[in-house]
């Protein structure tokens, strides 16, 4: 484990992250345990960040273009910028980060307020072994009772070509961090791909087929 996380390179990231964009205390709304489970083969998931958020909030659009703080997440697994700007957002009210990556097959919890008309939660991780894919549940409404079960697909941030080569990818078995690949990149988010064998990685172990997150929101109380 220690070997892999200094492949890794996202020590920055590994911190836990705690921003709430509202006072958050139990007499306001709801807590909910959120819950994601890495159900690839071969992706090691950088620490997730889960936000609470109004029904009109979009961390980001397929076909457009993600915002820088979301490329940062998605190219390196680096959570402090995306938990800054979320910091700023009015739509959103609390955003948390895991403490560490999520290895295949591992699941963490990550408990959040949403209260009120902030009742929708988003999830974002990155997907080591690539250029630049990241998974993602999008809005989904908490459940006023009980859980909610929710895939999520790999998402692509557009940001960089998806070279699959190891200069370019954080991840094991490269640990390449810092380093961009961005002269063929799409522009826009979009599906991921997957990986296809044209660079460094091998697609029997670092590929995957959709979803690559199972998300359970629970209510606590």
């Amino acid at each position: 484990m220690n070997q892999l996380m200094s492949r890794l390179a996202i020590g920055v990231a590994l911190a836990v992250g705690l921003y709430v964009a509202a006072p958050a205390t139990a007499a306001e709304g709801q807590r909910y345990a959120v819950t994601i489970t890495n159900v690839t083969r071969g992706q090691v998931i950088t620490p997730p960040v889960v936000m609470s958020h109004t029904e009109d909030f979009r961390l980001f659009t397929p076909g457009a273009p993600a915002i820088a703080e979301l490329v940062t997440l998605a190219e390196e697994g680096a959570v402090d910028p995306l938990l800054d700007v979320l910091a700023t957002r009015p739509e959103v009210f609390e955003a948390r980060a895991a403490g560490d990556v999520l290895m295949p097959g591992a699941s963490v919890t990550i408990e959040i307020m949403a209260p009120g008309t902030y009742r929708h939660v988003t999830a974002v991780g990155m997907l080591a072994t690539t250029n630049d894919a990241f998974f993602a549940v999008r809005g989904v409404e908490a459940p006023r009772r009980g859980e909610r079960s929710v895939g999520a697909v790999a998402y692509d941030a557009g940001s960089e070509a998806n070279s699959e080569l190891c200069a370019f990818i954080p991840g094991p078995p490269c640990g390449s961090a810092g380093a961009r690949d961005t002269a063929a990149a799409e522009g826009y988010v979009h599906v991921h791909a997957g990986i296809h064998g044209g660079g460094d990685l091998v697609p029997g172990q670092h590929d995957w087929r959709n979803p690559v997150a199972e998300i359970i929101i629970r209510r606590l109380e």
